[in-house]
């Protein structure tokens, strides 16, 4: 099957191309007061913080580049001189993002696993302190309790 090859005018591919730059530029600001809020958020602690950091630092990286890859696409399709060729920036454009979207999740995942464990592993640490304090508290009212038992049996007898 043969289809019919439509030529885009060159005032309309000019027009468009316009208005993917617009969209790309209030785009950027947006992303650009995004970060800023983003950064003023604190953790109740340095760990999480440190981690809430990082994973939204590359939430943002990650949005950034999903979204400037889909401007990237407008300004071929814009561009683009038969409907053909824009099927193909098309395809191509969803074979990557598909790929992207694995590798960015499967790098979230790692981060939530990390940030997790390293969680688990100071609550661990903060637990068997605490148990360790607790028990050496213990042991001191022990002997504090057998002394004043002796002092008092000695002033009994």
């Amino acid at each position: 099957m043969n289809t019919p090859n439509y030529e885009i005018p060159t005032e309309m591919r000019d027009f468009a191309e316009k208005s993917v730059e617009q969209a790309r530029k209030a785009f950027d600001s947006f992303i650009g007061a995004a970060r800023r809020t983003a950064d003023t958020v604190q953790g109740s602690t340095d760990l999480a913080r440190s981690n809430a950091t990082s994973i939204s630092a590359r939430g943002f990286e990650y949005a950034e580049q999903n979204v400037n890859a889909a401007f990237d696409l407008a300004q071929k399709l814009v561009r683009a001189r038969d409907v053909q060729e824009a099927m193909q920036h098309q395809a191509e454009f969803v074979r990557a993002q598909f790929a992207a979207i694995q590798a960015q999740a499967k790098e979230f995942g790692g981060l939530a696993q990390s940030a997790f464990q390293q969680s688990a592993e100071n609550a661990k640490s903060a637990m068997q302190q605490g148990a360790a304090e607790a028990r050496q508290a213990y042991e001191q009212g022990v002997e504090t309790a057998r002394e004043n038992a002796n002092d008092a049996q000695k002033a009994t007898s």
